[in-house]
């Protein structure tokens, strides 16, 4: 059955309001999330990123590393807050720029499936979150993949990582409430003195039980 004119220009209409949200949403996200980065600190030497070589495809020169983040020092660093970013891939020489055009050898690379980039254009993953909320010293991070294609086919390079995010701040220690009761001191005394004046023969038995019943 074909649909009224009037009706299939709604749909579409429609449909190009839910993709301009979408795209919108998800700008919005991307945007919050780099300017998020930028806040965090550079953890790398306290963090080290363990990579081991997993995969390779040698129809698209594509290559699969296994990533685990290690916490070297004595603080927490907060879980969700972490970031691995890759810094630069050298050559077999040692060497991150093109001999001729002195240009990152990076940028001859496709990183595939990263969650973002940097202010400068590097990419990055986000370290996922074990059973801990933090990343507690001396343990290491849920293990995660990366993919990196080589467009030039060399079969030789390293990558190199940086890692990012937040050390977990000690809580504050709660003040010790050293008020007294209120009452107990002034009626413990009372006890005392009602208790002197019926010693001394001040007041009889019959007088305490009028004041003290």
């Amino acid at each position: 059955m074909r649909l009224p004119q009037i009706m299939s220009t709604s749909f579409f209409a429609i449909g190009r309001l839910l993709i301009g949200a979408l795209l919108l949403v998800e700008t919005t996200a991307s945007a919050v999330f780099a300017s998020s980065v930028d806040q965090l600190t550079d953890l790398t030497g306290k963090a080290i990123v363990t990579v081991t070589l997993t995969g390779r495809d040698n129809f698209n020169s594509e290559y699969r590393y296994d990533l685990t983040v290690r916490n070297q020092s004595s603080d927490p660093y907060i879980a969700d807050s972490l970031i691995v970013v890759l810094e630069k891939i050298t050559n077999l020489a040692g060497e991150d720029r093109e001999p001729l055009k002195s240009e990152p050898l990076i940028h001859r690379f496709e990183v595939v499936g990263q969650d973002g980039e940097t202010e400068d254009g590097k990419p990055f993953f986000r370290v996922p979150v074990g059973t801990n909320p933090d990343l507690s010293p001396l343990t290491d991070s849920p293990p995660f993949s990366i993919r990196i294609r080589n467009k030039d086919y060399v079969s030789i390079f390293t990558p190199s990582f940086r890692v990012y995010g937040k050390k977990r701040l000690p809580a504050e220690p709660k003040a010790a409430n050293t008020q007294p009761q209120a009452g107990s001191a002034p009626q413990d005394r009372t006890d005392r003195l009602i208790q002197l004046l019926l010693k001394k023969g001040v007041i009889t038995e019959e007088e305490r039980k009028t004041i003290q019943p």
